[in-house]
């Protein structure tokens, strides 16, 4: 049996301002990537969107990020591997407290944004966030792409590779920057198709033309997007309707 978690980046709210349809969303996925409080969230959302996915029996995750509010976490920024860490410790713990009260373990971690972005490509990013999540709980997973993966093998954690529904890939198999044209996919219909080849066949095809492998752990729903709901309905329905099953990554890897 081929399983496959659905994960969503959620808790992206702020103050008076709402972002995404977390609550009909939670009903969807299998795991749940909550903001920290550095990108976007605030601790009275953080502890709502606990609390909602502990109703859903969502698995939850921190979403860190760099501490960008204005630019929503995905502008680049020049810390110290020191810094780094440190920013990634304390916004798990925030979470973990959350969790905590709640009655819930967290899963994952999985990074935000430019954070993300850079540590896949950047072996000393990469293994700072890992040792910030190793040095919190050694029993979580890392979730992330590229040297992401390596670096939790060097920590000794376990962890999920993942694939996004709604992006475009370079060659390299990393993401196109959202700043060039066509690194969102806005068709469902070509999101479902992609991500259906990506679990079963192991392999996408590159803005430039080419296949290349992919290992697909967990697929990304981007909470922010007015589609995410629509589209996580979508991909899980397709998924199961093959046989697929999508459930929590501690299900998936071990």
């Amino acid at each position: 049996m081929k399983l496959v978690d659905l994960n969503c980046d959620l808790g992206e709210s702020f103050g008076a301002y709402t972002i995404g349809a977390d609550e009909e969303v939670l009903g969807c996925v299998s795991s749940a990537n909550i903001a920290c409080g550095f990108h976007a969230g605030d601790p009275l959302v953080m502890a709502r969107t606990v609390a909602l996915a502990g109703e859903r029996g969502t698995a939850v995750g921190a979403h860190p990020g760099f501490p960008d509010l204005m630019g929503f976490g995905r502008r680049n920024m020049s810390l110290t591997p020191d810094e780094a860490e440190a920013c990634v410790v304390y916004q798990i713990g925030a979470l973990l407290a959350f969790a905590r009260r709640a009655g819930l373990r967290l899963q994952h971690v999985k990074p935000h944004g430019a954070l993300y972005n850079m540590a896949a490509k950047d072996n000393s990013l990469a293994d700072a966030i890992a040792r910030a999540v190793s040095s919190v709980d050694n029993e979580l997973i890392l979730l992330g792409q590229g040297c992401l993966l390596d670096a939790a093998r060097r920590a000794g954690l376990r962890s999920a590779s993942e694939v996004f529904a709604d992006r475009a890939y370079q060659r390299d198999g990393t993401l196109v920057p959202r700043s060039r044209e066509g690194a969102v996919i806005h068709s469902r219909d070509a999101a479902i198709a992609r991500t259906v080849r990506m679990v079963e066949e192991g392999r996408v095809t590159a803005v430039t033309g080419e296949d290349i492998p992919i290992q697909a752990d967990s697929i990304c729903i981007h909470g922010d997007s007015p589609s995410a709901l629509e589209f996580a309905r979508s991909i899980r329905s397709a998924l199961e309707s093959r046989g697929v099953t999508v459930a929590p990554l501690s299900r998936v890897v071990f």
